[in-house]
């Protein structure tokens, strides 16, 4: 189910919002966000339910364990057993196809020819994400930064709120905790007019601006090797834009989501185009999943705690492991180590960067975050460096479909990503104008998404 569609806004997000706010304890509300997640999910596939809910049990009774324990051992199997049950999941269903043809491709170099099975493996929607949310609970409860909650259906309702559930934020549960707590006596009004406006834009961002940059970027990037430069400029930088605004109206939505049942999801965007260095760009970018990063992968190596070359190797492995988290692929794992390299080049050599003016830094950025884009959209390193040379070297060839049109939807796009407001600089207030703009662009929105084919979020094969 997508939020982009007639069955989410016209049937599952009025059913949802109106059990909820008819009942009254907090324990109601509960059993009903987790009831209404499962049934979200389950609308691809309802066996994938079951793997959610094993996923969930494993962790929820992980939990109570460190509340029942004090000492080392049962505390370290608290910890160790739903880690490594939640990462082999995820292992086989993301990565079980990808290490055997790795392991396929390796034999072959030695010359040994030998017929390795491909399996027929569906992998989850939003496996990454939830695992990631089961996991964290595990390493806050055991550090200490939390204490595991007793309710079950509090804790199912945390894995498996729809609004969320599929591509993110990944939320911590000591970032909403609070607020799953007090659902009992929250007020329906309370973030009822920010919850829908952050929901608008956030479909506005979606359906008007992703999607519409999609229809010439995905023609053009799939007859690639017929581009010239300005045509390899124009699908690359309209697939920058595609993918922040697809992903980012994702989050925003996710938020308003939130709000609309007295959940506060954090941020997971803030104008990452405007950064002005490597560093900036991941306090800005995909902020769940950096900070994610950051707290349980680059300061237990070590962080920057032992000198530069140690603080090198853990930027490197941190964002390997980031890349390789997107996907089962390499060139997953080369834009990892490209923003790893940059990272630790700024780390090394950030003085005279930013003695340069504030423009060109900020330009300079994000052609560099272009070029890395270039790798995360390739399907093969051959078409990355297909794109690069075209793009870097004066190439004859074809440009997007209806040029003009592109050139003015990037305009937009530019605009509001790298000089406009994101949906935290807004006003959310329930004015008279406000009423009517975001009524006109719910309409517009309506209107593609009845009128457009099936457009899924990308994040969604994360």
């Amino acid at each position: 189910m997508l939020f982009n569609s007639v069955i989410f806004l016209f049937a599952f997000l009025p059913i949802t919002y109106l059990g909820f706010w008819g009942l009254r304890s907090t324990r109601a509300r509960h059993i009903w966000l987790a009831i209404t997640g499962y049934v979200f999910y389950g609308y691809w596939n309802p066996w994938f339910t079951l793997l959610m809910l094993f996923s969930t049990l494993v962790s929820y009774f992980a939990g109570l364990g460190f509340l029942r324990w004090t000492d080392a051992r049962h505390r370290k199997l608290c910890l160790v057993i739903p880690v490594t049950t939640d990462l082999t999941l995820l292992g086989f269903f993301k990565y079980a196809n990808f290490g055997l043809d790795t392991f396929h491709s390796a034999l072959q170099l030695f010359g040994q020819q030998i017929t390795l099975p491909h399996l027929n493996i569906i992998l989850p929607i939003g496996i990454s994400f939830y695992t990631f949310h089961t996991i964290s609970y595990i390493v806050d409860s055991y550090r200490g930064n939390i204490k595991p909650t007793r309710s079950f259906f509090e804790f199912a309702a945390y894995v498996s709120l729809f609004s969320q559930l599929v591509a993110g934020p990944i939320v911590r549960f000591r970032t909403i905790e609070s607020d799953l707590e007090a659902l009992g006596a929250t007020s329906r009004t309370r973030w009822l007019t920010r919850g829908i406006s952050f929901f608008i834009v956030g479909l506005i961002e979606k359906v008007v601006v992703a999607d519409s940059l999609a229809a010439f970027v995905d023609p053009a990037l799939a007859h690639y090797h017929l581009l010239s430069s300005g045509g390899a400029w124009l699908a690359m930088l309209g697939y920058t834009f595609q993918l922040y605004f697809d992903f980012s109206g994702y989050s925003t939505m996710a938020v308003g989501l939130g709000y609309l049942f007295g959940l506060r999801i954090p941020q997971n965007f803030n104008s990452p185009y405007k950064s002005l260095d490597p560093s900036e760009f991941w306090k800005r970018w995909h902020i769940s999943l950096s900070t994610c990063l950051r707290d349980y992968l680059y300061i237990p190596l070590g962080g920057n705690r032992h000198g530069d070359y140690q603080t090198y190797r853990n930027l490197m492995l941190t964002m390997l492991i980031g890349g390789l988290w997107h996907g089962a692929a390499w060139t997953f794992v080369g834009w990892g180590a490209y923003h790893g390299a940059l990272l630790a080049l700024y780390k090394r050599f950030g003085r005279p960067w930013d003695g340069l003016s504030r423009g060109a830094r900020q330009v300079g950025m994000f052609i560099l975050v272009v070029v890395g884009w270039v790798l995360f959209r390739s399907t093969s390193f051959s078409m990355a460096m297909s794109l690069l040379h075209t793009m870097f070297v004066p190439t004859g060839g074809l440009l997007v479909e209806q040029p003009v049109l592109a050139l003015g939807l990037l305009t937009i796009a530019t605009w509001w990503a790298m000089i406009g407001p994101n949906v935290y600089d807004m006003q959310h207030t329930f004015t008279l104008r406000r009423r009517v703009v975001l009524t006109a662009a719910f309409g517009a929105s309506l209107a593609l998404i009845v009128g457009s084919p099936f457009s899924p979020f990308l994040y969604f094969q994360f």
